[in-house]
């Protein structure tokens, strides 16, 4: 059986994992903080702070922000119910726009036409690895300033939209030379089981914010908020008689443990050289055979301004109905390999069409 994006535990993660654990740190301590230092490295941000998930990344954000009821946030129709779900929990509006037809990002025109003087955040998602159009998206939140309404200091400071890159899919992907998690204002990762950099569960918030933001203190804040508001985590504590903590507000617990950053400092070391290089591979052996026969349309993940960190291959088949897809992905299945399908759009769920979203009216 060939299965869906197996998680790849070797000899090298099994070590470090032990290593972490007879360490006496497997909470939030040293190899968290070194991991945070290494994604900063590699992708050119200002600061970053892993957490256990990137949807509590993404919630995070907006909270600090001061998404709430009567805000909108816009997003694709085409992305996993999280990036959605996020929205819901700050009592705001998800507005869904489309994607483009031929990457299946989000469609720039489609943002601008959404705009509203409610309009507090977009939500660009990279999908399957290839980055949104960033220039453009960042040049859209530039040019609707005027309709921006903030509602605290924070969006005062930032004087427009936010820029919110649900980057799950697309770590060690590049846009005009620069990668992604420097692409906008604030990107997250996600470092889930089937993802490219995996940490078990995971996610990392890539701060990129402009002046006058100071990213380190944003950092510090965070930190804060993310861990019950507590100023001052288990390692701090163990310096001696520095024990003493406050609680500075009514925060969340998404904190990423050293056991899940043990893998993933296992995992950044060799993505270049190793993940990277074997997923491009894969890609590069699926086009050759695919572009061979007409009936199938092979995706984009290279260009020269634009490089896939190869996460998903999103075949496509010609003139074929839902049916007879899912009739070919049962008799992939038949021959023990397992395939899957990305995404039903949200607004094709049950929880958004009884909230009143037409798939139909958003395309």
């Amino acid at each position: 059986m060939i299965p869906f994006s197996p998680p790849r535990i070797d000899d090298k993660i099994c070590d470090e994992v032990v290593k972490a654990l007879k360490s006496g740190w497997i909470t939030t301590g040293p190899r968290t903080k070194e991991f945070e230092k290494k994604i900063t490295a590699y992708c050119g941000n200002k600061n970053t702070l892993c957490l256990n998930s990137a949807t509590a990344g993404l919630e995070i954000m907006l909270r600090w922000f001061g998404v709430k009821e009567g805000d909108e946030v816009i997003l694709p129709a085409y992305t996993y119910s999280a990036t959605a779900n996020v929205i819901i929990h700050c009592g705001a509006t998800p507005v869904f726009v489309d994607v483009n037809e031929h990457d299946f990002n989000i469609n720039t025109s489609a943002i601008e036409k959404a705009i509203t003087s409610k309009t507090k955040v977009i939500m660009p998602v990279d999908f399957a690895g290839w980055p949104c159009d960033f220039d453009e998206i960042n040049a859209i939140a530039v040019r609707n300033k005027d309709k921006f309404k903030p509602n605290n200091d924070i969006q005062k400071q930032l004087g427009r939209v936010l820029v919110l890159a649900d980057a799950a899919h697309s770590f060690g992907a590049s846009y005009n030379g620069k990668k992604t998690g420097s692409l906008c204002d604030v990107s997250v990762f996600s470092f889930h089981a089937v993802k490219n950099l995996v940490t078990a569960e995971g996610g990392s918030v890539c701060l990129n914010l402009p002046e006058p933001f100071d990213n380190e203190a944003v950092y510090k804040y965070l930190c804060i908020k993310t861990l019950h508001g507590q100023n001052k985590d288990a390692l701090a504590k163990t310096q001696k008689g520095n024990w003493r903590y406050d609680i500075i507000e009514a925060g969340y617990k998404c904190n990423m443990t050293d056991i899940a950053a043990a893998i993933g400092l296992i995992e950044i070391d060799r993505y270049d050289n190793d993940t990277l290089k074997r997923r491009q591979e894969i890609f590069d052996k699926y086009t050759a055979t695919f572009i061979k026969d007409d009936r199938f349309i092979t995706p984009i993940y290279s260009k020269a301004n634009k490089q896939s960190c190869f996460h998903l291959y999103p075949l496509r088949i010609k003139g074929i109905t839902e049916e007879q897809r899912d009739a070919i992905i049962k008799e992939i299945f038949e021959h023990d390999v397992s395939v899957n399908v990305h995404f039903i759009p949200v607004p094709c769920m049950s929880f958004y069409k009884n909230l009143g979203y037409d798939i139909k009216i958003i395309l």
